[in-house]
């Protein structure tokens, strides 16, 4: 039998690893690590899951769905209400695109390093 693989982490590239974590701590309610740094924040989810933000020199956001520079991954997040959540993500300083390819299921938004993220109808 092959191992069994578990995701333990997803790490996003940033600029200011500190401004990114408020924006996902506040949108989401997880924890941040008490051994984040000024160069690497966790924040700690359901079953031990870390978001992970890390600083790079020179980070270049992606511009999607421009793919000059390509998104790389992106985030999806359930969600009851898209119209609730859509405000405290914009609120909290994520923008939303023109392109919007979900119709009704989900909406896509880029968070304030630049990163796209979707919420998606639970």
């Amino acid at each position: 039998m092959p191992p069994r693989l578990k995701l333990t982490a997803i790490t996003l590239d940033c600029a200011d690893p500190r401004a990114l974590a408020a924006f996902y701590q506040q949108t989401t309610g997880l924890t941040i690590d008490a051994r984040s740094d000024d160069d690497f924040v966790g924040l700690i989810g359901e079953g031990g899951l870390v978001i992970g933000l890390q600083r790079v020199n020179d980070h270049r956001a992606p511009t999607w769905p421009d793919e000059r520079v390509p998104q790389q991954l992106h985030l999806d997040f359930a969600v009851d209400d898209l119209d609730e959540a859509e405000a405290l993500v914009l609120r909290l300083g994520a923008t939303k695109p023109k392109t919007q390819p979900g119709g009704n299921r989900w909406r896509v938004f880029v968070d304030p390093a630049g990163h796209p993220f979707c919420l998606v109808r639970s």
